[in-house]
């Protein structure tokens, strides 16, 4: 059994683990949340939405697994591809997207009835375009015009392109590519400068915004969370005590699975808030274990940077790792009242369409990158163990 497991299911086996069990804890999570939804839409049907979330859940590990079969060499050249895609998609997303509480973040294929957040799409894109770049200009990587200029203003068309609609999800972008390219050797007097002249761009953006052209938009929604997060008014911060109260009655050991009670008055149990009802029904532990698998995660994507002898693979998988963590770490954040709000999913866990499959999507070429490094390996210990065995011949010969 265990052998076929190996023959199908390449790559890092502690990557497949942390997949498999956030993966059944999603499953676990989702159907403990969704139960008032199912009694308020579906008739009391409360296998739907879990069904339903399987189903999605199914699909990506489809795409897993197809995705690390192919060698990562090929998202090298899919990644300028899918970037040139991703601008126009974003564009109709702005102009045509579905309108949900004043943001226009998803696109609906015609015809299909399918919607998708281009954000999603657009992210795994730049990621692999900045790890493309910079393995391609290592040996400019210092250069100012050549290297930095043509990087940055990608990633800074697409973050713009997002950030209207989508504020946290465009930071949470810029962050992990400008950490990315400092890992990548980019130099850091050269990413302080863009940092700064990001800020000033954002502010001019709010500032015109308001002042000049009177448009408030997503940005009454970012002013009105920071300002319910810095006043801590429990009447204007509804869903967030409502996450501590879950958190606060979860205790050490929790209510037991199906038990949550909170699921019944947070307004998204099942996505933004799924981290909360983890904890209520499962306790500290289960949040603590939870944390430690996406921390585990990056800690493997770091033993990969430093086994690969390519520098492609290993920007590719721990810039892909770091923005997923970084999203994680940003939903835990809210759910414990650390951040603002900001309707960023839990990786893998919280219950979701396109954003489910595009990270499926990440894992993969991660997973992708962690096969041919063990194949790499296997060859070099089985050269290494060839010329020993010739060594011993011919000394044996010689006597």
């Amino acid at each position: 059994m265990n052998e076929t497991l190996k023959k199908y299911f390449k790559g890092d086996a502690v990557v497949w683990a942390v997949i498999v069990s956030l993966s059944i804890i999603s499953l676990l999570a989702v159907y403990s949340s969704t139960g008032t939804l199912a009694y308020k839409y579906q008739h009391g049907n409360t296998a739907y939405y879990v069904m339903k979330h399987f189903t999605f859940l199914f699909i990506g590990m489809v795409i897993i697994f197809v995705t690390h079969l192919i060698p990562y060499k090929y998202y090298s050249r899919l990644s300028q591809l899918l970037l040139l895609l991703s601008i126009p998609l974003l564009g109709l997303t702005l102009v045509f997207g579905r309108n949900i509480n004043e943001a226009s973040r998803w696109l609906t294929l015609p015809g299909l009835g399918f919607s998708f957040q281009t954000s999603d799409f657009a992210k795994l894109a730049i990621i692999m375009f900045v790890a493309r770049q910079l393995s391609l200009k290592q040996e400019t990587i210092k250069d100012f015009r050549r290297t930095f200029i043509p990087i940055i203003g990608w990633v800074s068309v697409v973050c713009l392109l997002i950030l209207p609609a989508n504020f946290s999800t465009a930071a949470i972008l810029f962050a992990s590519s400008i950490l990315l390219m400092f890992v990548g050797r980019i130099s850091a007097k050269q990413i302080l400068m863009i940092g700064g002249i990001g800020v000033v761009i954002i502010t001019l953006f709010v500032l015109l915004s308001l002042y000049v052209f009177h448009y408030e938009g997503r940005i009454h929604t970012w002013k009105a969370r920071v300002e319910n997060y810095i006043s801590g008014k429990s009447e204007e911060n509804f869903q967030v005590e409502q996450s501590k109260i879950a958190i606060a009655t979860g205790g050490i050991i929790g209510k037991g699975p199906g038990n949550s009670v909170q699921r019944n008055f947070l307004p998204h149990p099942y996505s933004d808030f799924i981290y909360s009802i983890i904890i209520e029904e499962y306790g500290l532990g289960g949040g603590i274990i939870v944390l430690f698998f996406y921390l585990w995660l990056l800690f493997r994507a770091g033993i990969m940077v430093r086994k690969s002898d390519r520098t492609f693979p290993a920007f590719l998988a721990f810039g892909l790792t770091i923005i997923l963590v970084f999203q994680a770490m940003v939903n835990m954040a809210v759910a414990v009242n650390l951040f603002p709000v900001t309707g960023q999913p839990l990786p893998l866990v919280s219950m979701g369409g396109s954003s489910m499959l595009f990270t499926c999507f990440a894992l993969g070429i991660i997973l992708s990158v962690s096969r041919d490094i063990k194949e790499h390996d296997a060859n070099q210990i089985e050269t290494e163990e060839n010329i020993k065995e010739i060594e011993l011949s011919i000394e044996t010969n010689a006597n």
